[in-house]
């Protein structure tokens, strides 16, 4: 059982996303191609529907300011603790992630992992690097028992230790 639910980015953020991103600027949506045409993107995750981009589908790289909207919502201010980068979502709207799907996103053995740590104000209070083990779900479950046990962790971003982008977020529970 999956005690911390991976949080995609929300129906309402997306829509916004897909008109402005973060940064300003109007999405750019494109085919996915396997020959990376125009930019390498079939198997890259989604932030929408938390899975692997697949040919065909119509994308965008849009930049995301995860910890931001999250305090827009809570009242939190996280200072220089802002961030924004880019994150692959559907061009259009989709239905989010799968509810039958079980485990954690993108939890590919081996996969380098930075789990950072934020408090109620939006303050990084620690963070853990993490190599995917062959029992994802168990090492991810252990990873964010110890997460949570300290009082003052309120979220949890999961992001790719390799580029650093924002893969998805997970709340206390």
């Amino acid at each position: 059982m999956n005690r911390y639910p991976a949080r995609a980015i929300p129906a309402t953020a997306l829509k916004e996303l897909r008109a402005t991103d973060d940064a300003g600027r109007p999405m750019e949506p494109y085919t996915a191609r396997t020959d990376g045409v125009p930019l390498a993107c079939v198997g890259s995750p989604l932030r929408c529907c938390l899975r692997a981009i697949e040919e065909g589908e119509r994308v965008a790289l849009v930049s995301y300011a995860p910890l931001r909207r999250w305090a827009a919502g809570t009242g939190a201010a996280p200072g220089a603790y802002d961030e924004q980068g880019p994150v692959f979502i559907h061009a259009e709207e989709c239905p989010g992630p799968d509810p039958a799907a079980t485990g954690h996103p993108h939890a590919r053995a081996g996969a380098l992992r930075t789990l950072r740590r934020y408090d109620g104000r939006g303050r990084i209070v620690g963070g853990r690097y993490f190599e995917i083990p062959e029992d994802a779900a168990g090492g991810f479950e252990a990873a964010f028992d110890e997460a949570f046990a300290d009082p003052a962790v309120a979220l949890v971003h999961v992001r790719a230790l390799e580029y650093g982008c924002f893969l998805y977020e997970v709340r206390r529970p």
